[in-house]
């Protein structure tokens, strides 16, 4: 992009272009679904508390059967464990206060509980013989139950000695942590690292549920005392499984989160990139000197773009009719001055060459040229002043009524100036900007003949209309389109400027007022709008 000398008001901070910043977006859009993979805790920890649930229920039912076996076989109290103790008001393991139900509610979080190194390994010890008994019976239903549920069952005693389960019948485990919390009369539950069978799919890695394994202790409680320990242990179910298993409906997700990525690309370039761009471009071509960049966009976009669009396209219109205006300005001014600046030159230089040949009466008379172009220029340069200071000029927030803007004019003996209806109405210009306005208007009716000049008003929808007329000469037809152009007079022999009607219109347009030229049967008659006070 070309740089002017208005880029220091921007500045040479770096900026990312808006293409940067709409792809930075795009990106994380896509990448929200596939970060969200790293921090499904959440899903995995409801599967780890699934899976505790589960082997809840499978341990309470192998619990009962094992209860009714140990009443069955008359085991005396005293090879019993430790007393059970009473229940206690904790509502995260009972949500039912009534005392025949002992639910067992999930309690294992993956987010803040620790993983516990793998189990500890049994210690051979000698089995009760009684217990052992058990232990053989029940050994097929745990073995059955296994194959269906994939959990591993472990029947201990109340010492904690296995009496039923693969592998390690005859060995201890009361050296383990939730072992040990069972035995004492409390359910227990962990979450250990899992020894693996096999190696871990790498994608798994990205998993931390994958890597433990839940274990459940549920004491078996006989006749108010610790009859041994239900111990029950799985490796839960992972997310990755579950992506694999529903790959069909993950692969239209990733396809519709692609897709509406993509139309959210296109139309952020419709609507907002491309328009801007095309606003840039259109605003170096203007700035080159293309007018015919100066017309709406193709595409705009959005509302906003349009309205953008528009109030720079008025600005762009307004300037370069500003500067139409200057340079059209520019050329009248020059030529209204350098007629008197050449009929002034030519006189000095005749009197300067000739002047001694001359009788008085020529000298006088280019003397009297020389003054009177002078006095041309004098006046030519006040009015320039006046118009300026009416283009520049700001509301100064003061109100005023025809009577008292009439009132500060000097009486002009050439004409009569009478006020009509409406001369109290309060205008929102100030007393002294009126009777500027009024002064030239009345100054040009007095050099066109009128004798007599009226002044009304009337006011409506917070706007007041002011009609000034006079029964002098009117204004020819051919002149009428021109009578608002700088320098244009019919009086230039007389000493006419033509700037008197576009100070009058400068005032106005400084205070959202306007100035035309209405129809009238005798002589001219012009309509002023001014806001009301």
């Amino acid at each position: 992009m070309r740089l002017t000398a208005s880029s220091k008001w921007i500045g040479r901070k770096w900026r990312p272009r808006l293409a940067t910043v709409v792809v930075a977006i795009l990106i994380m859009v896509m990448a929200l679904p596939l970060v969200g993979l790293f921090f499904f805790r959440l899903y995995e920890n409801q599967l780890i508390r699934q899976t505790e649930a589960e082997l809840i229920a499978q341990g309470a039912a192998i619990a009962a059967i094992y209860a009714r076996d140990v009443r069955d076989a008359g085991i005396p109290p005293e090879k019993l464990g430790a007393p059970m103790p009473e229940p206690s008001g904790d509502s995260s393991r009972s949500v039912n206060p009534d005392p025949l139900y002992r639910p067992i509610e999930p309690q294992l979080d993956l987010a803040s509980d620790y993983v516990l190194p793998t189990r500890p390994a049994a210690m051979p010890v000698i089995v009760d013989p009684a217990f052992a008994v058990i232990g053989a019976r029940l050994s097929g239903i745990l073995d059955a139950t296994q194959k269906t549920t994939l959990a591993g069952f472990r029947l201990l005693d109340p010492r904690g000695v296995v009496i039923a389960g693969r592998g390690e019948v005859g060995q201890s485990l009361s050296a383990v942590e939730e072992v040990r919390t069972a035995l004492a009369g409390h359910y227990a539950s962990a979450l250990r690292l899992r020894i693996p069978d096999q190696p871990t799919p790498p994608l798994y890695s990205v998993s931390r549920g994958t890597k433990v394994r839940v274990f459940v202790a549920l004491p078996v409680a006989v006749d108010g005392q610790v009859a041994g320990v239900v111990y029950v242990s799985r490796t839960p179910n992972n997310i990755i499984k579950h992506l694999y298993g529903e790959r069909g409906k993950v692969t239209l997700a990733a396809i519709a989160i692609l897709g509406g990525t993509l139309l959210i690309g296109l139309i952020f370039l419709r609507t907002v990139s491309r328009p801007i761009y095309a606003l840039i471009d259109r605003t170096e071509r203007i700035a080159a000197g293309d007018r015919t960049a100066i017309r709406p966009l193709d595409h705009h976009g959005t509302r906003e773009m349009a309205e953008l669009s528009a109030a720079f396209l008025d600005m762009a219109e307004k300037l370069q009719a500003r500067s139409d205006s200057v340079q059209t300005f520019a050329t009248h001014v020059s030529h209204e001055l350098k007629s008197p600046l050449t009929a002034i030159q030519g006189a000095a230089e005749l009197l300067r060459d000739s002047g001694g040949a001359m009788d008085d009466a020529e000298r006088r008379r280019f003397s009297n040229n020389i003054v009177t172009d002078a006095g041309r220029l004098n006046l030519l340069v006040r009015r320039l002043l006046d118009l300026a200071r009416a283009e520049n000029l700001a509301p100064s927030g003061e109100s005023t009524s025809l009577g008292a803007a009439l009132s500060l004019l000097p009486v002009d003996n050439r004409l009569a100036v009478s006020i009509g209806a409406g001369g109290d109405i309060r205008l929102r210009i100030s007393a002294e900007n009126a009777a500027i306005v009024l002064a030239n208007l009345i100054d040009n009716s007095a050099r066109h003949g009128a004798m007599q000049v009226s002044v009304s008003a009337t006011s409506a929808g917070g706007k007041a209309s002011i009609l000034v007329s006079d029964d002098g000469a009117g204004i020819s037809p051919s002149n009428r389109a021109r009578i608002f152009e700088p320098f244009f007079t019919t009086r230039r022999e007389q000493g006419g400027t033509g700037m008197g009607l576009g100070i009058v219109l400068a005032l106005l347009k400084a205070h959202d007022g306007m100035i035309a030229l209405v129809d009238s049967e005798r002589g001219t008659r012009f309509e002023v709008i001014l806001p009301v006070a």
